[in-house]
């Protein structure tokens, strides 16, 4: 199976966050202190709030910035923050508990 752009990312932003991208059920993404679930496409972003919705820690969507206000409108109200491919914040997560 080839890398998608999904994976590429990723795999990117585990490496900055110094853990591994989680290929299984759950964020694709776990740190200590965030969760965070790769989002490429405008489809899935419905589907990745059910995905991530549960945590507890600060959640986060990585999304292109050709996504980025789409996701903002889409996740407004969750909680959910935004970061870029490389791990910039444009939305800052509100953890709610």
């Amino acid at each position: 199976m080839a890398n998608t752009n999904h994976d590429k990312i990723a795999k990117e932003l585990a490496e900055t966050f110094g853990t591994k991208y989680n290929k299984g059920k759950g964020p694709d993404i776990k740190t200590k202190n965030k969760v965070i679930e790769v989002v490429t496409h405008e489809s899935d972003l419905y589907s990745s709030i059910k995905q991530i919705g549960r945590y507890q820690k600060p959640k986060y969507f990585a999304v292109p910035n050709k996504l980025v206000n789409k996701a903002k409108e889409i996740t407004k109200g969750t909680g959910i923050g935004l970061i870029t491919p490389t791990g910039i914040i444009k939305k800052k997560s509100r953890n709610k508990k």
